[in-house]
């Protein structure tokens, strides 16, 4: 944004300091000075400046020289609004407005008799074209010229109308979806419900807050103009900016929230202007509020501000005398706040906000506002107090373990973002419905909280996918959100992903491709870490509606633990994978980790490495092909045998002549005692045991 300090210093007749010291204290403000170009003898400097989005109060020059008189102490000179007094008229201009979600403010001045043409000197000796050519501002005519001078004086946009073409009033409204209008930079444009305009009785006359239109555009043979100037919600000009692809300088400001207050005052500015070539005012000055939004802006309750709160969270400052309640006063009065004592709490005040700054809404704000006009550099240079230790999050261990987990297994930690578009979320909430939208989101990528971490992990995938790296193995261990814009619930969540190749054990080959059951393996991994008494898995009908969207129906599966649901994992989606440019095979999971989290970690527990001789014995079983390895597994765990050491399956072999619904499987047990070798006869005793313990699991020994 380019700044005159010519242009300032009319507001700031009493400033001292010159333009190089200016931009220093600005910016040691908050208000930045990137740059600094005079501009000659008698025309000061321009300046280059970078305002944050929070501070549309500061995009202007009023709004700045506001800043610096508080900052010097020096007198900031009123806007000079005095208008000559208006004809009488038989019956007011007609404005009204149905969309009160999203207009707040609209007014209207009648300008009879006006001439278009150049911009005339009208304030202070200065003139709009001296001001224009520093800035390299185009002048058209008088009427455009008296906009773009009002926003650049104190940032409030405003629109002048060709009032005979104008059918009966102005109504603020929702377009109808299909309405057609034609803007001003020439484009027929198809507008939707949501869209916000200005209209007459008959056609809409401009997208509210953005851009006018073509046909009501103030030409050299226009007579009579409405200046119009209001106040729209941020959110709805910024979804009809976007909407159509359009950015402009009102767009700019009336999205970032502009001042409740300053349609009048820019109204009255634009007239001016307009007045200073001929013309007269018709009628009253046509204001109308919606209560509501005046309530959020300009009326918001004050704020209780005590000294001992400034003092507690600043500390101590370099300047032996500080901050005590006048200079709180003077800082704050600068700033546009009203402050009166509060009762019973001396030395304290209560704080009337100004419509200019929504941005201050808590007693830390307006600490914070003293803190920045005092001047960060001014305040010592102190240590924090610290009395306590540091306490680690209750699940802190459990996340570490996890963590390590999954790097062993040889997977990378990716951080994604917190938001997601609005279709990733609603594709992979675990509940429908449980999605938290961002009031002020920065795209409509980024439109929500994530109520998940597959989007994120996802496009880490694709995208080095889609860079040639061939084998990707990520997990990401973060923050999930679910609930109401009213009542937000976080919890940690746990998400993997894997595609390409596992590691080759060789440098002559490379390593298979990996596949679902490696990821179960993991899965298996992270559960062996928590004491959890019971785990299975499974998946259900692929008609069932149980499955989660972003997962392959038929190669999926569910993880219980405890009869608890504690995640799920499987293949991507096909549907999923060609919507990111996917070609490879991409196998992903997500743990509900806070499940896992309330279960205590399983302890490892050493024990001494016996010396006498182990004894292996393998089993031939005979099972239906229904009985998995999971059965078997557990009936040998429920024998706790002290000296069954081990098993494991040792060999899979199928053959017609074992039946075809029937497959062979040999299970390799180890024996060993700590204190003895082992007798005969125990060893008779335990493989008698696990044969009946495999025989109620539906296996046979093979003959």
């Amino acid at each position: 944004m380019k700044i005159l300090t010519k242009w300032l210093r009319t507001y700031l007749p009493n400033l001292s300091v010159d333009d190089s010291q200016l931009a220093e204290d600005l910016t040691l403000r908050g208000i930045a000075v990137e740059g600094i170009f005079s501009l000659g003898p008698g025309n000061g400097s321009l300046y280059e400046m970078d305002i944050t989005t929070n501070r549309v109060d500061a995009m202007n020059h009023y709004g700045i020289a506001r800043e610096a008189a508080t900052i010097y102490g020096v007198e900031l000179k009123a806007l000079d609004i005095a208008l000559p007094a208006a004809q009488p008229s038989a019956t007011a201009f007609s404005v009204k407005i149905e969309a009160e979600d999203a207009c707040g403010r609209f007014t209207a001045r009648v300008l009879r008799d006006i001439t278009i043409g150049p911009s005339r000197d009208w304030f202070a000796g200065a003139q709009v074209s001296t001001y224009f050519g520093l800035l390299e501002q185009k002048q058209i005519s008088n009427a455009v010229d008296a906009t773009n001078f009002a926003w650049l004086a104190m940032g409030q946009p405003t629109h002048a109308f060709d009032l005979d073409k104008i059918q009966g009033g102005i109504i603020v409204r929702r377009a109808r979806k299909g309405e057609k209008l034609k803007t001003l930079d020439g484009m027929d444009r198809i507008l939707d419900a949501d869209d916000l305009v200005v209209a007459d009785h008959v056609k809409a006359l401009g997208l509210a807050g953005v851009m006018g239109g073509w046909d009501t555009m103030i030409t050299p043979e226009t007579k009579n103009v409405l200046v119009e100037a209001a106040w729209f919600e941020p959110m709805a000009v910024r979804r009809t900016a976007r909407r159509h692809g359009l950015h402009t300088d009102a767009s700019h400001r009336f999205e970032r929230g502009a001042d409740f207050n300053a349609a009048p005052v820019a109204s009255a500015i634009v007239s001016r202007i307009l007045l200073a070539n001929g013309g007269q005012i018709e009628g009253d000055f046509v204001d109308v509020r919606v209560t509501s939004w005046e309530a959020r802006t300009s009326h918001r309750p004050a704020i209780t501000l005590a000294l001992s709160e400034v003092h507690r969270l600043l500390g101590k400052t370099v300047d032996k005398e500080g901050i005590n309640a006048s200079t709180v006063e003077a800082f704050l009065t600068g700033l546009g706040c009203q402050l009166s004592a509060a009762p019973a709490q001396a030395p304290s005040w209560q704080v009337i906000l100004p419509s200019w700054r929504l941005d201050l809404q808590r007693e830390i704000d307006l600490i914070e506002e003293v803190a920045r006009v005092y001047g960060y550099n001014r305040f010592a240079n102190t240590l924090p107090a610290f009395g306590e230790g540091v306490k680690a999050l209750p699940w802190a261990e459990a996340e570490s373990v996890t963590r390590r987990t999954l790097l062993a297994a040889g997977f990378h930690e990716a951080i994604s973002s917190t938001f997601c578009s609005n279709g990733e979320a609603a594709l992979t909430a675990p509940t429908p419905g449980q999605i938290v939208p961002l009031g002020n989101p920065l795209s409509e990528e980024a439109g929500v909280m994530r109520p998940s971490l597959v989007p994120g992990l996802l496009n880490s995938v694709a995208g080095n996918l889609n860079r040639d790296v061939a084998d990707v193995r990520l997990f990401e261990l973060g923050t999930v959100f679910s609930g109401t814009t009213e009542r937000v619930e976080e919890r940690p969540a746990l998400a993997f992903a894997a595609a390409g190749n596992l590691p080759s054990q060789s440098s002559l080959h490379s390593g298979r491709a990996i596949e679902f059951y490696d990821l179960k393996g993991v899965v298996e991994q992270v559960l062996a870490r928590y004491q959890v008494r019971d785990t299975y898995f499974d998946r259900f009908p692929s008609d069932s509606g149980l499955t989660p969207a972003w997962l392959h129906p038929y190669r999926c599966a569910r993880v219980a633990a405890d009869g608890l649901t504690i995640g799920w994992f499987g293949e991507l989606h096909p549907a999923e994978a060609t919507a990111r440019k996917i070609k490879d095979a991409v196998l992903i999971g997500e743990i509900y980790i806070d499940r896992l989290y309330r279960l205590p970690l399983r302890k490892p527990a050493a024990r001494e490495i016996s010396r006498f001789q182990p004894v292996r014995r393998d089993f031939s079983l005979v099972l239906d092909r229904n009985i998995p390895w999971e059965w078997i597994d557990k009936s040998l765990a429920s024998l706790q045998i002290p000296e069954l050491v081990d098993w494991r399956a040792a060999e899979v072999f199928r053959d017609a002549k074992l039946g075809a619904n029937d497959y062979s499987l040999l299970v390799s047990t180890t024996f060993q005692a700590p204190d003895r070798t082992l007798r005969e006869e125990e060893l008779q005793s335990f493989q008698s045991r696990v044969v009946d313990a495999v025989s109620k699991a539906g296996a046979r020994l093979r003959t």
